[in-house]
């Protein structure tokens, strides 16, 4: 599945880097969790629509980000690698 497909079949997504870096721009309709935030907000996440689409910067803190969720027992968590990457596949 396409990162565009998950997306369009309504995958919660996920913007882990930090909050001045999300209000600098991000994917339309993301949400801001930084990745050293989503332990303490797990609960929060459980109660998001999966699957989970997940993107940073480059791709390293999101792919962390999935491992903390799959720890935590979320299984439909993607990493959508960075920024750029997401604007590409959602064009």
């Amino acid at each position: 599945m396409t990162i565009k497909d998950l997306v369009n079949d309504g995958a919660t997504v996920i913007d882990v880097r930090s909050s001045w870096e999300f209000a600098d721009g991000h994917v339309n309709g993301a949400l801001n969790i930084p990745l050293d935030e989503i332990p303490q907000r797990i609960d929060e996440i459980k109660n998001l629509d999966s699957p989970f689409l997940l993107y940073c910067q480059s791709g390293n803190r999101s792919g962390m980000a999935c491992g903390i969720l799959q720890q935590f027992g979320i299984a439909k968590v993607h990493n959508g690698g960075g920024l750029a990457d997401m604007r590409i596949a959602l064009m």
